[in-house]
């Protein structure tokens, strides 16, 4: 049956398995790896030339892959910003940022959920690690909402929807791997993430504060009795506050300056996570241990995913199948707007059996060619993506950051309720790209602006 069919239907058959696969729930990286090698065997089998069974190119495919990975020196502010994240985390030094902008918020409806947004907005340019964002902050501010009176679904979805931030604010792990993918430059990227990060993060307060004015009972104000004097406030603002914003400016504005490249930069953020710690007196050797391990733990699982996602995707390449998709698009006739709107379509349904990961590194590329065809900014397309990600984690049934929140409350809080708190979000998410999409500047105008020349 194998040998009746085309290369290119056998490409289609190759997506259709690993796509079932992933939803039987087989580990997705060696998923990935083992359809590489399955297909390619095939795809590169010349029995003329074969000496033996491992006579084959697709082996020299995938070790050249693997070397090329581990040698990508973009690919280096990867862990180096895992570790600033995960020490920022063990240090405590969330906890005190949240409760110092809670503090600063009072007045505001919301103030609460206010401050969580913040925090994990600030967060986000530490790591962008979702699932460790989703998880400290369900340790930390779902229970204090929760005590506070706030409504179980509007605190989960303030939860869910914040922490997914860290994939779209930079410095992203997200746009340092979309570079590399579509060669394109990650201080531009950073660049053009930084207000649409922003105008998210912002339309997420917006949406908080003006439910709450309307409707106190999902989000009650604190009580005066509750608030410091205005002189504890400053203090707390100024300890907390001030040093992890320091930091972050520091590592985003020499990236945007050019003085450093994010690796660079990265390397300076992780001696300024240890500093902090230091400072704060959490810098203990446990804390600091288990930032190497889950740092080396987490860069080895992305790594793995980008060798196994280049095979997969060369062999599907190889065999046809991006012309396929390219020659579908192609013969539509379409206008930019018509294929700008089909393909986010298609990542916000990939979003729900899918990773980021694997819709960046095997589906975005099947587009990138289309990109220039179609006449479209591949920045601005790269910033639609980066925001239609945000989808995957708020999506039902798959939403992982649901599944996050639900993994540290388990006891308090039914999955449905997160589901029901997160819809809200996800209209905020289409909102943005909306806008984004009739005011191209929001994403496009600082990158040109600071690199001009």
């Amino acid at each position: 049956m194998l040998f009746s069919l085309t290369n290119p239907e056998i490409a289609i058959l190759m997506m259709g398995i690993f796509l079932f696969a992933v939803l039987l729930g087989f580990p997705i990286a060696f998923t990935l790896m083992a359809m590489g090698l399955g297909f390619g065997y095939y795809a590169y089998f010349d029995p003329a030339k074969m000496e033996h069974l491992f006579d084959n190119r697709i082996f020299q495919l995938f070790v050249q892959n693997t070397y090329t990975v581990m040698d990508n020196n973009v690919l280096t502010a990867v862990p180096l910003f895992l570790f600033m994240g995960y020490l920022v985390e063990r240090a405590g030094i969330v906890a005190k940022l949240f409760f110092a902008i809670r503090l600063a918020s009072h007045r505001l409806p919301a103030s609460m959920a206010v401050a969580a947004l913040v925090t994990c907005t600030l967060f986000s340019t530490a790591t962008g690690i979702i699932g460790a964002v989703v998880t400290l902050m369900g340790l930390l501010a779902w229970p204090a909402m929760i005590k506070a009176g706030y409504d179980k679904k509007f605190a989960s979805g303030i939860i869910c929807a914040g922490g997914c931030l860290g994939i779209l604010i930079p410095p992203s792990i997200m746009l340092i791997v979309y570079s590399v993918i579509a060669q394109l430059s990650p201080l531009r990227l950073f660049a053009a993430a930084i207000f649409p990060g922003l105008m998210l993060a912002g339309l997420y307060i917006v949406y908080a504060v003006t439910l709450a004015y309307f409707n106190p009972s999902v989000a009650p104000k604190p009580k005066a009795e509750e608030i410091p004097p205005r002189s504890e406030i400053l203090k707390e603002v100024f300890v907390s506050f001030l040093p992890l914003f320091s930091l972050i400016i520091l590592v985003l504005g020499t990236i945007l300056a050019g003085i450093a490249t994010p690796a660079e930069a990265a390397a300076v953020g992780a001696l300024g996570a240890i500093v902090l710690s230091y400072f704060y007196k959490t810098l203990k050797w446990k804390n600091f241990k288990e930032s190497v391990f889950l740092t080396a733990k987490t860069t080895a699982m992305i790594m793995w995913l980008f060798i196994g996602s280049w095979t997969f995707a060369s062999v599907f390449s190889y065999l046809g199948g991006h012309e396929v998709f390219e020659h579908f698009f192609k013969s539509l006739d379409l206008e930019p707007w018509q294929f700008l709107v089909i393909t986010q379509i298609i990542i916000f349904l990939l979003g729900w059996p899918l990773e980021w990961t694997e819709i960046l590194i095997i589906f975005v590329p099947i587009f990138l060619p289309l990109v220039e065809f179609f006449g479209v900014n591949p920045y601005f397309f790269a910033m639609l993506i980066a925001l239609n990600l945000q989808t995957s984690f708020l999506t039902p049934p798959m939403a992982m950051s649901a599944y996050y929140l639900k993994g540290v409350q388990s006891k308090n809080v039914e999955l449905m309720d997160i589901f029901r708190g997160i819809m809200p979000f996800l209209g905020i998410v289409i909102l943005a790209m909306v806008l984004m999409y009739l005011f191209p500047a929001i994403a496009l105008w600082l990158p040109d602006t600071l690199f001009a020349n």
